[in-house]
């Protein structure tokens, strides 16, 4: 079974899905620590209730990036991990946490990228008038989620919605299906990236996969 370590800034409810995905056995992976930047994130609470091990490292306590970087990177190590998830976790990592994971690294993202990279991606939405909305899993690259794109999921932005709203719609809707369904995918084996391209039960993806192809598990 994969050993799959999170890293979270917030309150974590990406991380309780994968959580709940791990208990029941439909992740067909073992979470073995959670991360977290922020001594206040209640995803590290999550990880308590779950007994999994939760790790505090506050990115304030080292004077350089390249420092807390490199105290991540070897927090994670200790843990052995298959996989590495971004779930809200705030802080830009540098390049060689990222070669010392590549390949095994994923994040979800509030947007349709390549649409809104970065931060307020709601408001974003509301300010360029787009008629849809969702959330991408990537790959973990040093472009800023810039990595190969595995699968997205969306909707029609609904008339008077405000930003907190899409938020809330997204995440429900959205991220808990999306992100464990890629999980459980890169667990069995079926999903990998080779030369910069995501490759899906052996075949290379023209574009991402979709709410379509999730299993009844994650619907």
């Amino acid at each position: 079974m994969k050993r799959v370590v999170v890293l979270v800034s917030g309150s974590g409810r990406n991380l309780q899905a994968l959580l709940d995905h791990a208990a029941a056995g439909t992740l067909q992976a073992s979470i073995v620590g959670v991360l977290s930047n922020r001594a206040d994130a209640y995803a590290l609470e999550r990880a308590r209730l779950a007994k999994v091990p939760a790790i505090c490292l506050p990115h304030q306590n080292y004077p350089e990036r390249a420092d807390f970087d490199r105290a991540l990177a070897d927090a994670v190590s200790a843990l052995a991990p298959d996989i590495v998830l971004m779930a809200g976790f705030m802080r830009v990592l540098g390049d060689a946490f990222l070669e010392r994971f590549a390949g095994r690294m994923l994040n979800i993202h509030p947007s349709l990228l390549p649409r809104h990279p970065g931060l307020r991606t709601h408001d974003r939405v509301l300010e360029a008038g787009d008629s849809e909305h969702g959330a991408t899993v990537h790959f973990v690259t040093p472009e800023l989620d810039g990595g190969p794109r595995i699968i997205q999921g969306k909707f029609r932005v609904p008339a008077q919605h405000t930003a907190a709203m899409l938020a809330e719609k997204l995440m429900t809707e959205i991220e808990l299906r999306i992100y464990p369904q890629a999980v459980a995918w890169f667990a069995r084996g079926e999903l990998g990236l080779e030369a910069g391209r995501v490759k899906f039960r052996g075949v290379p993806l023209d574009a991402p996969l979709s709410l379509q192809d999730l299993e009844d598990p994650f619907r």
